[in-house]
C-alpha cells in the first residue's frame, strides 16, 4: 500500500485546520492509499523539533512527504525539507498557496522536487498511482535543472469528493485548543478581484489554462453541509461555536434561506461567517438570524475610499459598509469588522479615516491587522512599484499582526505602530466615546510624540488608558476594550464570553 505523510507548518500562528489536507486524504484513503500527518505547531505540543520529525518519518516510511505551505510558514517548510534530504530519500512535494503563487521561487531549491500548484486532489492522487510527475496536470518538477510546469485541469466539482477526513488530525485536541470553536468551509473560491488576496490570481490562472472563471465559486449542497455538523457533533465533544471560513457565505440567497432553515434542525449551537457589506440586505439578516447566527463578518479593510478603489480594488463605499452594519444591529446581530493598516501608498489621512469608519458603525467588535505583500498578487505589485517593501523583514516575520514589512516613510511607519498598539484608544477618542474627550486628548498626545517619546511612554499611556476605560465601566458607557487576542476590539456591552474568536 502506497503512503503519503503531510507535513503542515502552522508555527507562531493560531491554530488552523488545513481544509486541503483533509479533502485530499479523504480522496487518497478512498483508493487505499494510507495517510499520515505532522501538524507542526507549539500550541498542539508539536514545535519545530528536527529529530521528533526524524523520528516520525522513520517510523512512517512514507513513499512521499507533501508539505502544505503558506508564504509566512515557507521559511520552517524549507528548513524542515532540507533536514529530511538528510536522511530521507522519499521525493518532497510542496503544495499551498505559496507555491501555487510563486512556482518557480519555491522549485529553486534543490530540496523541493515536485509541486503542487492550484486545487490538489487529483493531481496528489494521480502521482501516488503513477510513482512520477510527468505529465500530471497542476504538478511541476525538474527535468535536469529545468523546471517543468504542467498545465492545469479544470476545477474539481467539490460535490463529487469523498468526505473530508478528520481522523488525520486530532480534532478533538484542536477543538479544545481552540476553545469549541470549530471551522467549516461551504463554498470553495469567491466572486471578488481583491489585490491583496489570492483569488484573483488564481483565476487569471485557470482562465490562461483555458477554464472559465464562472466554475471558480462553487458552493457544497446544503445537505452535505448539514451532515458534516452532524457528523462532527457526533464524533467530537465540546463543541461550541462553528464558524464558517468561507469567503463570502452570504453569497448565495437560495442556499441561505435553505441552509437557515435546516441548520436549526440538527443544532441550536450558534455560527459565525463572513459577508460581504455591499450585498448585505434585511432578507439576508433575516435569513443569518433565524439559522442562529451569533457573528457575521464583514472585511473592510480600510475607511479610506481611496485606498479602497486604488489600492485594493474593494468596490463598496462608506455608506454600503453603513448601511450594511446598521441593518445587521436592528436584526440583532453581533458584528464584526476586519481592517487593515500600513497598506501600500497610505497616508496618516487614511488611516485615521479607518479609525473615524469604526467609530461611526460601531461594530461589536473589531480586528485588526498589518497588511502583508503576499507574493503573486497585485497589492504585492503595487507595494513592490512603490518602493515600498522591506524584503528583510518579510522573510523573518511569522504573523500579520505583531510587526510590519512595509515602508511607508518614518511619519506613517510610526502612526502604525501607534494605532495597531493602541487600535481601540483611537476609536474610542475619534468617536469621543467619554463624552469628555478624555480619549481623543490622549490620542494627540500620542500623535506628537517622534518615536524615542513613543517608545518611552508607551507602558505609561497603558496605564492611562485603563484608567479611562475603568472610568467608562464604571458609568456604564460603551467603550472599546482589547479582548481575546491582542488584536481585537470588543465593544464592552457585550458579555459572551463563549464568542471569543
Amino acid at each position: 500500500m502506497k503512503k503519503i505523510l503531510f507535513i503542515y507548518p502552522n508555527l507562531y500562528a493560531q491554530i488552523g485546520f488545513n481544509y486541503g489536507i483533509s479533502y485530499i486524504s479523504g480522496l487518497l484513503k478512498a483508493h487505499n492509499i494510507e495517510t499520515h500527518l505532522l501538524n507542526i505547531n507549539e500550541k498542539l505540543g508539536y514545535p519545530l523539533d528536527h529529530e521528533r520529525i526524524k523520528r516520525d518519518v522513520l517510523s512512517i516510511k512514507p513513499d512521499i512527504i507533501g508539505f502544505s505551505v503558506l508564504t509566512n510558514q515557507f521559511k520552517y517548510a524549507m528548513e524542515m525539507a532540507s533536514h529530511i534530504k538528510q536522511y530521507y530519500s522519499a521525493p518532497i512535494l510542496f503544495g499551498g498557496i505559496h507555491p501555487t503563487m510563486d512556482p518557480h521561487g519555491t522549485m529553486i531549491d534543490k530540496n523541493v522536487d515536485v509541486i503542487c500548484i492550484g486545487e490538489g486532489e487529483e493531481a496528489i492522487l494521480e502521482l501516488l498511482q503513477k510513482g512520477a510527475p510527468a505529465s500530471i496536470k497542476n504538478l511541476g518538477y525538474r527535468i535536469d535543472d529545468k523546471i517543468i510546469l504542467e498545465p492545469l485541469r479544470p476545477f474539481i466539482d467539490i460535490n463529487k469528493l469523498p468526505f473530508k477526513d478528520y481522523t488525520i488530525f486530532d480534532f478533538q485536541q484542536m477543538i479544545d485548543a481552540k476553545d469549541g470553536w470549530v471551522g467549516l468551509m461551504a463554498s470553495r473560491g469567491c466572486p471578488f478581484r481583491c489585490t491583496y488576496c489570492l483569488n484573483h490570481k488564481i483565476m487569471k490562472l485557470y482562465k490562461e489554462n483555458g477554464h472559465l472563471p464562472k466554475y471558480y465559486l462553487r458552493r457544497y449542497s446544503v445537505d452535505q453541509i448539514i451532515y458534516e455538523i452532524e457528523y462532527i457533533l457526533k464524533h467530537y465533544k465540546r463543541v461550541k461555536m462553528f464558524i464558517f471560513n468561507d469567503d463570502i457565505f452570504t453569497f448565495d440567497k437560495a442556499w441561505l434561506k435553505e441552509f437557515s432553515e435546516k441548520y436549526r434542525e440538527v443544532t441550536n449551537i450558534g455560527f459565525v461567517c463572513n459577508a460581504h457589506a455591499r450585498i448585505f440586505d434585511e432578507d439576508t439578516a433575516a435569513y443569518l438570524k433565524n439559522a442562529g447566527c451569533k457573528i457575521v463578518k464583514f472585511g473592510l479593510e480600510s475607511g479610506s475610499n481611496r485606498i479602497r478603489k486604488n489600492v485594493l480594488n474593494r468596490h463598496m463605499t462608506n455608506n454600503d459598509i453603513e448601511n450594511a452594519f446598521n441593518i445587521a444591529h436592528r436584526f440583532g446581530l453581533h458584528t464584526s469588522a476586519f481592517v487593515m493598516i500600513g497598506l501600500p501608498h497610505e497616508k496618516k489621512e487614511d488611516m485615521l479615516e479607518t479609525v473615524k469608519l469604526l467609530a461611526r458603525i460601531k461594530p461589536g467588535r473589531f480586528r485588526w491587522s498589518l497588511f502583508f505583500p503576499f507574493i503573486g498578487t497585485r497589492a504585492y505589485d503595487i507595494a513592490k512599484e512603490a518602493n515600498q517593501i522591506d524584503f528583510k523583514k518579510i522573510q523573518e516575520l511569522d504573523n500579520f499582526t505583531d510587526d510590519t514589512c512595509m515602508d511607508l516613510g518614518e511619519e506613517e511607519n510610526l502612526l502604525v505602530d501607534k494605532i495597531k498598539s493602541q487600535f481601540c484608544l483611537f476609536v474610542n477618542g475619534y468617536g469621543n466615546m467619554d463624552g469628555k474627550e478624555k480619549y481623543l486628548s490622549l490620542i494627540k498626545k500620542i500623535e506628537n510624540m517622534d518615536r524615542a517619546l513613543w517608545g518611552r511612554e508607551k507602558e505609561k499611556i497603558k496605564a492611562y488608558v485603563y484608567e479611562i476605560d475603568k472610568e467608562m465601566k464604571e458609568k456604564g458607557l460603551l467603550y472599546y476594550t482589547v479582548k481575546y487576542n491582542p488584536f481585537m476590539g470588543v465593544r464592552s456591552d457585550w458579555e459572551d464570553d463563549s464568542l471569543s474568536s
